[in-house]
């Protein structure tokens, strides 16, 4: 029993080197199918970035028989709160060339925002500016951000699709015109992109 004991050890602890390393080899495989390398041709991008700068107007009208901006929702607790926090937007907002309703139109702003914070007037911005204009037809920018309302100017993070694909950039806004009385509001965006 003496020679066995020792036998059935050295077995044992050779069974379990064994399946180590068996299940090592084999669970390291999978992680590796959903990924993969490639170089930028292999994807359509033959041509250095290019720095794009956009500007145009946004026209946010929540008030009229023709909004662009609705509510869908709200907390319970929304009517009480100074800053309407959690009350949330869909938006369809035109996006044109100069600040007057007449000017030419480029694009539109689809997406919603959300009053999210109790104690300011700050948005919660998820957008995305869909130009119907220019050799951008049909391309996108997205844009998600924090926008405290009353600052002189606002930052958010863009990325895009169409000519836009693979881009990386910001969204700047700054209040053009602010209604008090209807809410209806007029911001320039400057967007500056890097795009290939």
């Amino acid at each position: 029993m003496a020679k066995t004991f020792p036998q059935l050890i050295t077995s044992t602890f050779l069974m379990i080197i064994f399946f180590t390393f068996l299940h090592t080899s084999t669970s390291e495989t999978p992680q590796h199918y959903f990924s993969q390398n490639l170089s930028p041709e292999e994807v359509g991008i033959f041509k250095q970035e290019t720095l794009s700068h956009l500007h145009f107007y946004f026209h946010d009208i929540v008030s009229g028989p023709n909004p662009t901006a609705i509510q869908v929702a709200r907390a319970p607790t929304t009517n009480m709160s100074s800053t309407g926090f959690g009350a949330v937007a869909m938006i369809d907002d035109p996006l044109t060339v100069g600040p007057e309703s007449s000017s030419k139109l480029v694009g539109r702003a689809q997406g919603l925002y959300a009053a999210a914070s109790q104690s300011e007037a700050c948005l919660l911005m998820v957008m995305d500016f869909v130009f119907m204009e220019g050799k951008y037809n049909g391309s996108t920018l997205s844009v998600l951000g924090r926008n405290a309302v009353f600052s002189d100017e606002r930052d958010g993070h863009c990325w895009g699709s169409g000519v836009f694909r693979f881009a990386r950039g910001y969204a700047q806004a700054k209040t053009h015109t602010f209604n008090i009385k209807t809410g209806d509001a007029i911001v320039e965006y400057n967007v500056y992109v890097y795009h290939s």
